[in-house]
């Protein structure tokens, strides 16, 4: 077992504890061990235990060096064995923490979630102390949006987990090749289940059926047959698709296509009078056409080959017999970032330490948009303190000559439409992120009337992270996103696609709308920290699923052609 493993059972286990009410001392050294496993690049336990021991407590000593030796922990199995499984399924409701879960528990008898949906629509949720007619309101909305999403993770835990489970499923006997499939391959936002398809020499069923009786895993359908559907104790879950190493391309295709995707090529195929079935291609004849690989596939239907993530049956053939998908824009094309956070509000770095590592990752500018005076909860900066961190730039500007910090913010959008700046403090900056934090509930009208209001300030260059969504936590704000994008398209302010990976906001579809109404991207990495620089990778993952292209995004540009873009309508409203 490696480190990223143990830490998802490090959490689980904060998780039980605390909905059996232990004492908060107990769970906070899990806690942070978990924290601190998540923080680090995945290692054996094995290593990370003969290295690193000091730095846990000895209660997670011991259940690491369990983990490390069996795969399992004593304690996590008693927690598990004691706490009904529904009651760890309601803490995926948003808004339900474990205090809420046991008072519900103990108060209604409730332990799965129909029982919860029951009593949340038949007013006995609402009759408990402290509830209240609006939390059960909240708790309908929070099941029905986790039906909708069903046990999805955030895709660099779904990558995390593929990769993690491809090493194991490529040692396996009789492998002589396997990938990851699916929704990750497809850099999807999020991923229900990870997907491995494995060319096996031998009984492909032999091979699935062992892997589904390796360590860890609690629960397994599909024994005797090519496909597995696995689910491991710590709740990931795996689809194993096991095919003779002839059926390799099919199989892999297969397992990676969107449903629709899929169905479009095999119809495209039929009309080529190719049968392309469940386990290879075959022509009018009825003989099986060989394929080296997905080109070879793509190619014999008469389709340029897609790269995976645009396989989403979104129209993508049509627009690859069009304008084409060459030139897609990549990391490479990046000439710096613009929405980070320093220790000056909420971040843990440095604005030293954040231009060092942008620039050693190849980027010419990198931009500090910390939070503006409204965002207290998150230090955000008052006009005074502005001068202070300004001055640190304009240090670390002369110290460079090959880089440059550009002056940013990431400033609030108020309820009444309004930036939280005076327009003396906001003509100090390079640029101004806009950003909404709160009254995040109005409703369609008034959250669209609120930024189309904001859009109208000429200081606004960037509108951040533009519906709020928090994927797998909290649902987009109702909002008329085809007004805002038609408006920031034509007033020239380009639109946020955040690459934080709690984000990844503007959605891929919307930033393909955007491209539609001619406003421009920008990639923000929302960077905490050094290593949240790094999330710009996953930004350009979206970019790509919406067909953007280098000069769709903004921070491909120069820092002096971005600063002339953000600066534009300001300059022009001053000479008049």
């Amino acid at each position: 077992m490696d480190s990223k493993a143990a830490s998802h059972l490090l959490h689980e286990i904060v998780a039980l504890l605390e909905l059996q009410g232990e004492d908060p001392a107990v769970p906070a050294p899990f806690a942070d061990a978990a924290r601190s496993l998540a923080a680090d690049e995945a290692k054996p336990l094995k290593e990370l235990l003969k290295r690193d021991k000091r730095r846990f407590a000895p209660e997670v000593i011991e259940v690491l060096e369990q983990l490390r030796d069996t795969g399992d922990a004593e304690l996590l199995d008693r927690l598990r064995e004691s706490t009904p499984e529904g009651l760890f399924e309601m803490m995926r409701v948003p808004g339900l923490g474990p205090s809420r879960i046991r008072r519900i528990h103990e108060g209604l008898g409730i332990d799965t979630l129909q029982e919860l949906e029951d009593a949340a629509r038949d007013g006995r949720l609402a009759k408990l102390p402290r509830f209240g007619e609006r939390t059960a309101e909240q708790v309908l909305r929070g099941i029905a949006w986790l039906k909708e999403s069903g046990a999805q993770i955030l895709l660099p835990h779904g990558r995390a987990e593929a990769e993690r489970l491809l090493s194991a499923v490529r040692r396996l006997p009789g492998v002589v090749r396997a990938e990851i499939a699916g929704a990750v391959r497809r850099h999807c936002e999020t991923v229900r289940d990870v997907e491995i398809v494995a060319a096996c020499v031998g009984e492909p069923e032999a091979v699935a059926a062992a892997f589904a009786r390796t360590p860890g895993v609690r629960d397994s359908v599909g024994s005797g047959t090519r496909h597995v559907a696995i689910r491991f104790d710590d709740g990931v879950r795996l689809q194993l698709h096991c095919v003779p190493a002839s059926e390799f391309v099919v199989a892999w295709f297969r397992a990676t296509g969107s449903a629709a995707h899929v169905q479009e090529v095999v119809a495209r195929a039929a009309r080529r009078g190719l049968t392309l079935g469940d386990h290879d291609l075959r022509d009018a004849a009825g003989r099986s056409v060989e394929l080296a690989d997905e080109p070879a596939l793509y190619a014999a239907i008469g389709l340029p080959w897609l790269p995976p993530e645009l396989r989403e049956g979104m129209g993508e053939h049509e627009h690859a017999e069009g304008e084409g998908f060459a030139g897609l824009v990549t990391l490479d094309d990046i000439r710096g970032v613009l929405h980070c956070h320093s220790q000056y509000s909420d971040g843990g770095a440095t604005i030293a330490e954040l231009a060092a590592a942008a620039r050693a990752r190849g980027w010419s500018y990198l931009g500090v948009s910390d939070h503006s005076q409204s965002a207290f909860y998150a230090g955000g900066l008052s006009a005074e303190s502005l001068a202070k961190q300004h001055d640190e730039i304009d240090a670390i500007n002369a110290s460079f000559a090959d880089f440059r910090v550009l002056k940013g913010v990431e400033a609030d959008i108020l309820p009444c439409g309004r930036i939280d700046y005076p327009t003396d403090v906001l003509d100090r900056f390079d640029y101004v992120i806009a950003s909404i934090h709160s009254r995040l509930g109005m409703n369609e009208r008034q959250m669209t009337d609120r930024v189309l209001k904001a859009l109208d300030d000429p200081h606004i260059s960037v509108l951040g992270h533009p519906t709020g969504r928090l994927l797998l936590t909290r649902e987009p704000y109702a909002i008329d996103m085809d007004a805002v994008l038609e408006k920031a398209g034509r007033l020239g302010v380009a639109v946020e696609l955040n690459a934080d990976p709690h984000r990844l906001d503007l959605d891929w579809r919307l930033a393909r709308l955007a491209r539609k109404y001619g406003a421009t991207i920008e990639i923000g990495p929302d960077a905490h920290s050094v290593d949240g620089l790094d999330n710009m990778a996953l930004g350009i993952g979206m970019a790509r699923k919406a067909w953007l292209r280098p000069e769709d995004v903004i921070n491909t540009r120069s820092a002096e052609d971005f600063v002339a873009f953000a600066t534009r309508r300001r300059r022009e409203a001053a000479a008049h």
